[in-house]
């Protein structure tokens, strides 16, 4: 299947240079580009992409707001469509990036990434498999856990309780970065079977995709800061 997906940056260079890399894969389609966020709401509104990649700092409205219109219900997006957001960044931490992952953001990309790593960014977040720029991420999602501790961790740790032991088990390993094919093997099950294992996590805790899962894992206790 093609992926969809819009671009929403305020440089019209970015925007062309994302545009013709994205274009030029069989299975990408660049459906629209916006100047702004306020822009990329209203075009994710008529265009339903896939996939959002989203600079942060814009004029008008940043890319923060514009994630928060799109991925949150009750806010006034111009359509039920809730697409994956993929923030775009040119700093590897900003408090920015924290907040966008709280929002429902499915991931970040530092600006200055490799072309390849761009195209994988969008089939990984597209496919929901697993967080970007693993050893990157995951020193960003310790860093934001460790210094930010969420006014709910109470209630996350209760939500917990819900889970299967080999559900937290399998929660566990995606907190750390691992691929559905590398929990497999640690667990000595089937691939198949972790694919389930982690739908059912994303149930019961009512989370989008693995980026949410790792900040919950956090947020609960269940993995610590440093834990590899």
């Amino acid at each position: 299947m093609t992926t969809r997906v819009i671009i929403v940056d305020d440089q019209a260079m970015v925007r062309a240079g994302f545009a013709a890399l994205l274009s030029a894969q069989s299975d990408i389609d660049v459906v629209g580009e916006a100047a702004d966020g306020a822009q990329g709401v209203e075009l994710c509104g008529r265009t339903h992409p896939d996939v959002v990649l989203m600079d942060v700092r814009m004029p008008e409205m940043d890319g923060l707001e514009a994630a928060r219109r799109l991925l949150n219900p009750g806010t006034e997006a111009g359509t039920d469509h809730r697409p994956k957001v993929l923030m775009l960044t040119t700093f590897d931490v900003d408090d920015y990036v924290y907040e966008a992952l709280r929002t429902g953001a499915s991931g970040f990309l530092l600006k200055d990434a490799p072309p390849a790593d761009l195209i994988a960014a969008v089939r990984v977040v597209a496919d929901g498999e697993a967080l970007l720029a693993p050893s990157v991420t995951r020193r960003l999602i310790a860093d934001f856990a460790r210094q930010r501790p969420a006014p709910q961790a109470a209630s996350r740790s209760l939500q917990l309780n819900g889970l299967t032991d080999r559900e937290r088990e399998v929660l566990e390993l995606v907190a750390r970065g691992r691929s559905n094919s590398e929990i497999a093997g640690t667990l000595v099950l089937a691939e198949q079977t972790v694919k389930t294992h982690v739908s059912r996590i994303f149930t019961k805790l009512r989370l989008r995709d693995r980026a949410q899962a790792v900040i919950f894992a956090y947020e609960s206790g269940l993995v610590s800061p440093g834990e590899s």
